[in-house]
């Protein structure tokens, strides 16, 4: 039998959750509160205006529960605004707030030292081939 290890899909999980808690202690570290989950969400927004909260939930790999309590409490927070869509009221607009737009402008430089210490040692060529791997993986996968 094989060991745990030496499968593949366990160390892409491997490594995503270590990079993520490794992530998140360095936001707190800098005194920032918000989560990489948040930050995610608020991410996918940003990028994306007209976004359903649906789709931000398919994008951001969580289920609507889920998504619904990070919108929530970001709106508590001032990150996110939430109106009733004028076109259908079962759905909302959701709007990123000018302090929203400065947590993700104030964490982005630590976002990219995160980034940078997870990939120290990786050539682009290694890069390249790993991000071809999963986007065949994931295509493999739907």
């Amino acid at each position: 039998m094989e060991k745990l290890n030496n499968i593949i899909f366990y160390n892409i999980d491997h490594s995503i959750r270590l990079y993520r808690m490794y992530a998140q202690k360095k936001l707190r570290e800098h005194g920032f509160k918000i989560t990489i989950d948040q930050w995610l969400v608020i991410k996918c927004i940003l990028e994306n205006p007209t976004i359903t909260q649906h789709e931000l939930s398919e994008l951001v790999f969580k289920d609507n529960a889920s998504v619904t309590r990070i919108i929530d409490l970001l709106i508590k927070a001032n990150y996110l605004e939430k109106e009733i869509n004028p076109d259908d009221r079962r759905k909302f607009i959701l709007q990123v707030t000018k302090s929203g737009e400065e947590i993700i402008k104030n964490v982005q430089e630590i976002i990219l030292q995160n980034r940078n210490k997870a990939l120290k040692g990786i050539d682009a060529k290694e890069l390249e081939i790993a991000d071809a791997v999963l986007r065949k993986i994931i295509t493999n996968c739907k």
